[in-house]
């Protein structure tokens, strides 16, 4: 089955951090990312840019564009990971890993369906 760990962080914090301090948070992700990867369990992983940049497209017909995502929240989704594993328990043990080394972070477990495949991750008997 394949899970989504989208992963939050208050954006302040992360964009306090020194050039140093966030690379070498992202080595400590990505031995977490290549150790998944050679697995076959990781599929898309992505980290977003800043949610200032970003906009909302809401409301009937067409839409309208409007800035930024307005979520009530402290954190905001700063990235995520596209996994396929065997249940939830392993999609939670894989979240753990990453919040081993970004304990600062929050991860939210979410069972996905993917309907338009983009990456070539093959699922798995899970």
């Amino acid at each position: 089955m394949f899970y989504a760990i989208l992963a939050y962080h208050v954006e302040q914090t992360v964009q306090s951090w020194t050039p140093e301090e966030d690379a070498a948070l992202m080595v400590d992700l990505l031995e977490v990312n290549d150790r998944l990867t050679r697995a076959g369990k990781l599929g898309p992983a992505a980290r977003l840019g800043e949610t200032a940049k970003a906009v909302t497209l809401r409301g009937p017909g067409d839409g309208m564009v409007i800035d930024g995502p307005f979520a009530e929240t402290k954190e905001q989704l700063l990235g995520l990971y596209v996994l396929d594993c065997a249940d939830q328990d392993e999609a939670i043990a894989t979240a753990r890993d990453l919040k081993r080394v970004n304990p600062s972070a929050i991860y939210e477990i979410r069972p996905i369906m993917l309907y338009l495949p983009g990456s070539p991750l093959a699922a798995g008997d899970g």
